[in-house]
């Protein structure tokens, strides 16, 4: 996340790449949507719940999360390793490894030993309705290694030293794995990954966490293999063989693989009684249709992001350049904002799901004034 706050300086021309500070906005907007969607309903781990018990209403928070985790995070990681060869080009090695260490090892410690105390904190005394001091919560505290969201940081710092070592030792490849792209190859990569996918998490299946560091080994496929094509994506331009044209394909495939697929595992749920747990892991058919459908829709969406992204979003302005520069900031600290709008409203007697109607847009402007405020402040804004 910090590389994606870094300027794109080292791609020829700046306008060129301006649609990528705009899709890490609209990604760090997703990231903030989707832990308040699971504070109201939908599946997944978070600080405080306030779950809606209509099960009706939980169906479409179930599909929005699940389309998020389906591309937004794997994402993440191909933009931030988009720039980090023209980093370490200019850098070096160990001006490099000491940039990356103060940019995400500095938040990672912030996270894990004020800020995670903190927002637990609020949980246990306006939540949960514990009145102690913060101090007397402090002296029975033991969670202190907790990356919480920034477990992706944590990923990020180690995907980077990784690269910084095959830089050392490896000899460059003189062997172009570029375009032409076709969305068809993009499929067939997809299902690839998927298949990967469906094999990690028969050992390591939806839910189990690499603690204390936060790792869900079940996503990582799809984070490692992106993060190395944001690298090569990087040296061999490949998102100029991504065109508007692949973005509406991209686009389609997405909503009608969601559409259906999703139709269909509702049936599974519904009509033959699968456990939901089969969808998880394992060597279960669920499993199987989940992870191909997890993979081949999350890339199309990759797709249609980049292709129509670059026509439709590659339009500057000082409002893009302020919530672009806000980004990292944001992603540290929008579960302060999420926990604590949630906790503030948690006293009215209102069904939780309209509550999220006015609670979601909310924490999503109040996250970006914080940010922009945090990375205004001197010394602050040369690590977020």
């Amino acid at each position: 996340m910090a590389t994606l706050a870094s300027h794109p300086q080292a791609i020829s021309t700046k306008s060129k790449v301006v649609y990528i500070d705009h899709l890490k906005v609209i990604l760090t907007v997703l990231v903030i949507l989707h832990h308040t969607f699971i504070t109201y309903g939908a599946p997944g781990g978070w600080y405080y719940f306030q779950k809606t018990t209509n099960e009706i209403v939980k169906i479409p928070m179930t599909l929005f999360v699940a389309v998020n985790q389906s591309f937004f995070m794997g994402f993440f990681f191909f933009l931030s390793a988009y720039f980090i060869p023209s980093s370490y080009d200019k850098k070096g090695p160990s001006r490099f490894i000491k940039d990356r260490l103060i940019r995400l090892g500095i938040p990672l410690v912030f996270y894990s030993f004020i800020l995670g105390p903190f927002m637990n904190y609020l949980v246990y005394y306006f939540g949960k309705g514990h009145h102690i001091t913060f101090m007397q919560y402090l002296s029975g505290y033991d969670d202190w290694i907790d990356f919480g969201v920034l477990w992706f940081a944590a990923a990020l710092l180690l995907f980077n030293l990784l690269y910084v070592a095959w830089r050392l030792i490896a000899k460059q490849s003189e062997v172009k794995f570029g375009p032409p792209f076709t969305f068809r190859k993009i499929m067939f990569f997809a299902a690839i990954l998927g298949f990967a996918s469906f094999l990690v998490r028969l050992v390591f299946p939806i839910g189990w966490v690499l603690q204390p560091i936060g790792f869900q080994l079940a996503f990582f496929p799809q984070y490692i293999v992106l993060f190395i094509a944001g690298i090569l994506a990087s040296k061999y331009n490949w998102l100029e063989g991504i065109t508007y044209q692949m973005g509406r394909k991209g686009r389609g495939t997405a909503a009608i693989l969601t559409s259906v697929l999703f139709t269909m595992f509702y049936v599974l749920l519904g009509l033959f009684k699968y456990p939901s747990s089969w969808f998880g892991g394992g060597f279960h058919l669920p499993a199987f249709l989940y992870a191909m459908w997890e993979q081949l829709t999350g890339l199309a969406i990759i797709t249609a992001l980049i292709g129509i992204g670059k026509q439709g979003l590659n339009n500057d302005s000082p409002l893009w350049r302020k919530l672009s520069r806000s980004t990292f900031a944001v992603y540290i600290f929008h579960p302060v904002v999420v926990i604590g709008v949630a906790i503030a409203v948690s006293g009215f007697n209102i069904e939780p799901a309209i509550k999220l109607l006015f609670v979601a847009p909310s924490v999503v402007m109040l996250a970006f004034l914080l940010g922009r405020l945090i990375v205004s402040i001197p010394g602050v804004n040369k690590i977020v």
